[in-house]
């Protein structure tokens, strides 16, 4: 378990703003905006894992 939820949201509300800005104000073909999507998901998927405990592999 965190140490604090709170940072946990936080972290979620800022890489969701700066996903959300880069997709509305960088212009980029599809693909490689469903890519970086579908990276930065994965990324906080592990991380949120990790975090509370539910991923020891790396």
């Amino acid at each position: 378990m965190p140490g604090n939820l709170l940072n946990v949201v936080l972290v979620l509300i800022i890489v969701g703003v700066l996903l959300w800005l880069i997709n509305r104000f960088i212009p980029m073909a599809y693909l490689i905006k469903t890519i970086l999507n579908v990276v930065v998901v994965i990324a906080v998927i592990i991380w949120l894992l990790k975090a509370f405990g539910l991923f020891h592999r790396f």
